[in-house]
């Protein structure tokens, strides 16, 4: 029988701090979910790029925007500005970067497996 299990961002199992990000992991069974927070001037291409050896981010998202701006696009040329409410399904082959002054915070239910 399954049961209940409740946990808090605010005391992740996990924490990463690549350049301008917070990334909160939270694992429950064989899910994990992440609260990542984007910092103004945080860019894909600048600041995990370096990281992840790729021309894009070859993760696939799932996902909500609790508040802050991003502009993504995509390897295709689609692109797309993101924002607070906005429930996101972002495929492998894209860049993005932050929007303004406030920081971006998403959390995200798929991509967090394969980070």
């Amino acid at each position: 029988m399954a049961t209940l299990q409740r946990k808090n961002f605010d005391t992740a199992d996990e924490v990463r701090t690549p350049p301008r990000t917070k990334m909160e992991f939270v694992k429950l069974g064989d899910l994990t979910v992440v609260r990542t927070t984007f910092y103004p001037g945080w860019h894909w291409a600048e600041d995990i790029r370096p990281i992840a050896g790729t021309e894009s981010c070859q993760v696939p998202h799932f996902g909500v925007v609790v508040s802050g701006y991003c502009h993504v696009k995509m390897d295709d040329g689609t692109e797309a500005d993101l924002g607070p409410g906005d429930v996101v399904i972002n495929p492998p082959g894209h860049d993005g970067w932050v929007i303004g002054d406030e920081p971006y915070v998403f959390i995200d239910f798929q991509g967090a497996s394969r980070l």
